[in-house]
């Protein structure tokens, strides 16, 4: 018998882990929003476009949405003015969206450089091509913050013709009104909205945070996997925390409205995507609906 090197076998046997996964979500959309910490790390940049062009390589049709809240604010303060939230909301006036727009273009072709560098064809796009993210006025606690957009429909027509062609689609979440003007979008709730739109099989959230806690003070009580149904009931128990609350109500929203699965997860561990797709424990929550067998982290 041959006596092999216990490294290489090690390598052998995550291949073969990955293998029922790749074979589930062979040509399913993936949608990841892309934003946090690992927008602004120049390496866990790097190391997330890698996951995801690794992810189009082996048969998945991944989406970027992104955001770039920090970068926004940086060329806010930059040209002398003082970046205002209301409610976690951004004050958008129009110098400010008009900041916003250029910013998040300016990141947007960041990334479609970064994925075409690998190999793969990305094309960047905000939600006014193809008139695809139409909203309205969104307010904070019934105050006009200016130019913050709520989505009222997506028309995912371009996303279906890019992927058609084999692209990478990387979307800025920039939206118009009835008027044709320009919104910023919050931009976990655009990957919501495109992922409904575009019925993704996944929807994977990356953050600050390892994912969500029965109780954020304890780090042990982090949940591996979470029924739809059981998310609500922890919205609706009032103990999570300011950031998290949203979030998991936008991932319920997406269940309901036709999305499989949701994964929050740490985006400021190196290769998170890869880690909770393709490994049986993964690394954050994933949020199932109730059609699904609980089998993503057997074992955990």
């Amino acid at each position: 018998m041959v006596n092999l090197d216990p490294e290489i076998m090690k390598k052998a046997e995550v291949l073969i882990e990955a293998l029922p996964y790749i074979q589930r979500f062979n040509r399913k959309i993936i949608v990841v929003k892309y934003g946090g910490s690992a927008m602004v790390d120049e390496k866990l940049k790097n190391q997330v476009i890698q996951d995801v062009v690794l992810l189009k390589l082996v048969g998945f049709k991944p989406i970027i949405v992104h955001g770039g809240g920090k970068e926004i604010s940086r060329w806010v303060e930059k040209v002398g003015m003082q970046p205002q939230f209301i409610n976690g909301l951004r004050v958008t006036d129009a110098p400010t969206m008009e900041i916003a727009e250029m910013v998040l273009n300016k990141v947007n072709k960041n990334l479609v450089q970064l994925v075409n560098r690998l190999g793969v064809k990305a094309v960047g796009i905000s939600g006014k091509d193809g008139m695809m993210l139409r909203c309205r006025k969104k307010y904070a606690g019934g105050e006009d913050i200016g130019f913050v957009g709520e989505i009222q429909s997506v028309n995912p027509q371009v996303i279906y013709d890019l992927l058609e062609k084999d692209f990478l689609p990387i979307i800025c979440p920039i939206g118009f009104d009835e008027d044709f003007l320009s919104y910023n979008i919050n931009a976990d709730d655009a990957a919501c909205a495109i992922a409904t739109a575009v019925q993704a099989e996944k929807l994977a959230f990356l953050t600050d945070v390892e994912g969500v806690y029965q109780d954020f003070s304890d780090k042990s009580s982090l949940i591996s996997e979470l029924m739809v149904q059981h998310a609500q009931e922890l919205i609706d128990s009032g103990t999570l925390g300011g950031g998290m609350l949203p979030k998991l109500q936008n991932c319920v929203d997406a269940i309901q409205s036709g999305v499989s699965r949701v994964h929050i997860m740490d985006g400021r561990i190196p290769h998170c995507l890869l880690l909770e797709i393709f490994t049986n424990r993964g690394i954050g929550t994933a949020i199932l609906n109730t059609k699904e067998e609980p089998y993503y982290h057997a074992g955990k």
